[in-house]
């Protein structure tokens, strides 16, 4: 009997909600800065070396017959305190293969609706970073929007769905996270999408993401309508599609707002991002079904284990949209921001074409929580 789980089995328990318990052994600034989150996992924190010689730290917390899986940064450290648990008594011990890097890179898909003409939406949760992508299916055919870079999930869904990918998106040049978009375009033979202004320095061609410029998917009247909502990037395009559903990049979320900060031009993009929120999304239906690029707490996550808000909802209790004085407003997106994410600067260079990390380096750039969002 394997003493070990996947990610995916630990990712389906976090999605239905089954209690879960979980020993991460990481070092407690590591655990502090980003750990596995969900409505029902209890979370023990206890560095590997206080439990080399003994597992008394935790024996108070935990009853022997109880359920624990043992968390590590790579999967190793994790294996050895299973089997120091299993020394003790502790009869129902497991390990997270693969550790937190693991965990960092499950995809989660999960269906958001069914479109026209039998056309459907998914929504793939990236539970360890807070990541959403998305597929839209139509008529053998799809468009990938905001693909990460483990681009074989993506494949190996298409290929299920007995369908090809023949556009992939990008609604902005991504800074917490390496985009799969390109590289997924190159794969399937599919055209790369993003917005102008994001890619004066990229070196690599692609088509561009403009509003007045719809991308059909398939032969259906699935529509990809691209809307420009600058303000996280200048170039920030948001997508309505099937004129139901508007995927707002890093833009707006659930329940906080984008950050303007992460290319340096904080100051300059604040009235981009005010104009989107306060005036071009006003604009739009109430009964729009707002899907963000990302999600910061675990409470978003719906009882289908998706991301989603109607956006006359969010108008009335995202607290990034009730600020009515233009320099409050400035000052909440300017001043005291959560830390940047991990390797930002680096993780755009290579988005842009002119750094080509080794797999290893782009799975080290990537560690830690997304931080895309401003919370007021």
């Amino acid at each position: 009997m394997t003493k070990s789980i996947t990610t995916d089995e630990l990712a389906k328990r976090v999605v239905n909600r089954e209690e879960t318990l979980i020993l991460d052994v990481r070092n407690t600034d590591e655990f502090d800065d980003w750990k596995i989150e969900g409505d029902s996992v209890e979370i023990i924190n206890e560095p590997y070396f206080n439990l080399l010689d003994g597992v008394d730290a935790i024996a108070d917390n935990v009853n022997k017959d109880q359920e624990i899986i043992v968390v590590c940064a790579k999967g190793g450290s994790s294996k050895m305190v299973r089997d120091l648990l299993e020394e003790e008594g502790f009869t129902h011990a497991y390990d997270l293969e693969g550790g937190m890097k693991a965990w960092s890179e499950h995809l989660e898909p999960v269906k958001i609706a069914d479109l026209n003409d039998g056309g459907s939406l998914y929504q793939f949760v990236r539970l360890g970073k807070g990541c959403l992508s998305y597929m839209v299916v139509s008529d053998k055919k799809a468009a990938v929007v905001d693909a990460n870079r483990m681009t074989g999930i993506y494949e190996r869904f298409a290929e299920e769905k007995g369908v090809s990918i023949e556009h992939t998106i990008d609604t902005h040049l991504h800074a917490d996270h390496i985009s799969g978009g390109r590289q997924l375009a190159e794969n399937t033979g599919g055209t790369y999408h993003l917005p102008d202004k994001d890619a004066e320095e990229v070196t690599f061609d692609y088509a561009s993401l403009e509003e007045g410029t719809d991308i059909t998917v398939g032969n259906t009247t699935i529509q990809v309508q691209p809307i420009y909502s600058p303000g996280h990037t200048i170039g920030s395009t948001s997508l309505m599609i099937d004129n139901k559903y508007l995927l707002t990049g890093d833009i707006l979320f659930v329940k906080s707002i984008g950050r303007p900060d992460l290319a340096g031009k904080a100051e300059d993009w604040v009235g981009d991002l005010r104009e989107t929120l306060y005036s071009r999304y006003k604009e739009l239906s109430d009964d729009l079904i707002v899907l963000p690029a990302h999600y910061s707490f675990v409470d978003e996550l719906g009882n289908d284990g998706s991301v989603k808000a109607r956006l006359g909802d969010l108008y009335q209790r995202n607290s990034g949209l009730q600020v009515e004085d233009a320099q409050d407003f400035r000052k909440m997106v300017t001043e005291n921001l959560p830390p940047q994410p991990n390797e930002h600067d680096n993780i755009r260079q290579t988005n842009m074409g002119k750094m080509n990390p080794e797999a290893e380096k782009q799975r080290e750039m990537e560690i830690g929580p997304n931080r895309c969002a401003v919370h007021g």
